[in-house]
């Protein structure tokens, strides 16, 4: 997991020295089929393993960091419902479309819904590219970039939306019931791991899987797909150029999610973005005529049940790890 395995470092600068190094710490041991010997390292306790690292210490960490994260996602959460804002955390592997997608959605939603402000809020790990892309749409943006870091998180986003052109009338809100609604995309860092157990404060999880990538992804990385509420199978423009068994993949998304949503489309031809578009509108709960209705729990229910689910595993398997050592 993201948390315990080093990307989000402080970035400290390795030191080379003339004595001879320590040895290498050794990693769990893994678990190995006996008839391949392919190796498991994420059949542990923790689901992953870090040389040096005990699975109890994993689990303490991933649980302290996660929990830390959740607190200001919990906040983020809270403050889009009260001003009508509708966030969705697009989560992908590189080069799916994501941003592609936007601009189209963007420019559909302007003659669709001319009045509905919608905003951005971009993660890469360099360059403002993508930001840069989604700004000629006339759409405001943020670029955050990690760094070294392989997804965003929800102090990440709360800082970037407080500097979206479009919070300064969200200030405002504070001091009256209610506002226009809105819709903020989160364009997550392009990554199939690690963004899944980072809750950002979004009402919904949207898995992006482009058909240049293969139909067995949902088994490859499954907490990703877990963890969405939607998956968009994009590029199916290319379909004819493919070896891409559509429903296969699908079959393979409903085997880890039998609940999630499946939208085919093309960004580039615009096939199928009148199925994404209404999926929008019902994610913001038929607010785009401006009902000020605040988004259904429900929206958010299923990416924070995983994140409570594998926050309640953790502490079990903590638990657990203790009253074995305490045994020994």
């Amino acid at each position: 997991m993201c948390v315990i395995c080093g990307c989000a470092d402080s970035g400290e600068k390795i030191h080379e020295y003339r004595h001879e190094p320590a040895p290498l710490p050794v990693a769990s041991a893994p678990q190995v089929d006996a008839q391949t010997g392919d190796l498991h390292f994420g059949a542990g306790s923790a689901r992953v393993s870090v040389p040096g690292m005990s699975q109890e210490r994993a689990i303490r960490l991933e649980t302290d960091i996660l929990g830390a994260n959740n607190r200001i996602a919990r906040q983020n959460r809270l403050h889009f419902e009260a001003h009508g804002v509708t966030a969705l955390n697009l989560v992908s592997s590189p080069g799916s479309g994501k941003t592609t997608l936007l601009c189209a959605t963007i420019e559909a939603l302007k003659q669709r819904h001319p009045g509905l402000a919608v905003s951005v809020i971009e993660g890469d790990q360099q360059t403002s590219f993508d930001a840069d892309r989604i700004r000629a749409t006339g759409a405001p943006a943020i670029q955050v970039n990690t760094g070294k870091g392989c997804h965003l998180d929800a102090p990440m986003v709360a800082e970037a939306f407080g500097r979206l052109h479009s919070h300064g009338s969200h200030e405002a809100a504070h001091h009256h019931g209610h506002e226009e609604h809105s819709l903020l995309f989160i364009e997550n860092v392009g990554n199939l791991v690690c963004p899944a157990a980072w809750d950002l404060g979004e009402a919904a999880k949207v898995a992006i899987l482009s058909v240049t990538e293969g139909e067995d992804k949902p088994l490859k990385y499954p907490d990703m797909f877990a963890a969405a509420r939607l998956m968009v199978l994009n590029k199916t423009d290319l379909l004819p150029h493919l070896q891409f068994d559509v429903q296969r993949c699908i079959e393979f998304a409903r085997r880890v999610n039998p609940g999630i949503e499946i939208i085919q489309l093309s960004a580039t031809t615009g096939a199928g973005m009148d199925a994404w578009l209404h999926w929008l509108e019902h994610a913001m709960g038929g607010q785009t005529e401006h009902s000020h209705a605040h988004v259904d729990s429900a929206s958010h229910g299923t990416t924070e049940a995983v994140l409570r689910q594998r926050i309640a595993a953790l502490e079990a398997e903590l638990a657990a790890a203790h009253a074995a050592s305490a045994a020994a």
